[in-house]
């Protein structure tokens, strides 16, 4: 069993919207569109890809922002930070912003996508790269090679 020093805890900004997290990442990723590139005022978002059943609120009620579409992007209603997403039709899953973590000084992304929409100096250290999303077929493997990888040495 890899030890990934769980659980974690996390918030915005102000400290308003509070969550912990129990369980590992499925796979840690950058992405490159254009959609998270506004809405982080950056190059791309990162996230944790998250069992929802590892990841609790704590404290506060965050509330929906971002584009209010099938994506729910969840913000601090105070602060706006964007705190974690929980993607359209899959409620079992969630996407938390990893440097929303207490401790987020190890985070590295595994994956990164949408590249065709990435910025020309823009670079991430992610082992796998992909113009657009994976294709579903690569999820497993890919999740498969990140459970492998363990957490990365401090």
């Amino acid at each position: 069993m890899n030890d990934w020093k769980l659980p974690w805890t996390g918030g915005c900004r102000c400290d308003r919207v509070r969550f912990r997290v129990t369980t590992p990442p499925l796979v840690t990723m950058a992405c490159h569109c254009l959609g998270c590139q506004r809405m982080t005022a950056g190059p791309f978002s990162l996230s944790l890809l998250m069992l929802s059943e590892g990841f609790a609120l704590t404290a506060g009620e965050p509330v929906i922002g971002g584009l209010h579409g099938p994506n729910r992007h969840f913000y601090c209603p105070h602060c706006k930070s964007w705190m974690f997403t929980r993607p359209d039709g899959m409620d079992h899953l969630v996407m938390v912003r990893p440097t929303m973590l207490d401790d987020h000084a190890w985070f590295v992304p595994f994956i990164e996508t949408a590249t065709a929409e990435k910025l020309p100096w823009a670079s991430t250290p992610a082992k796998h790269s992909f113009p657009d999303l994976p294709p579903p077929e690569q999820y497993g493997p890919l999740m498969q090679e990140f459970a492998a990888r363990g957490p990365r040495p401090a």
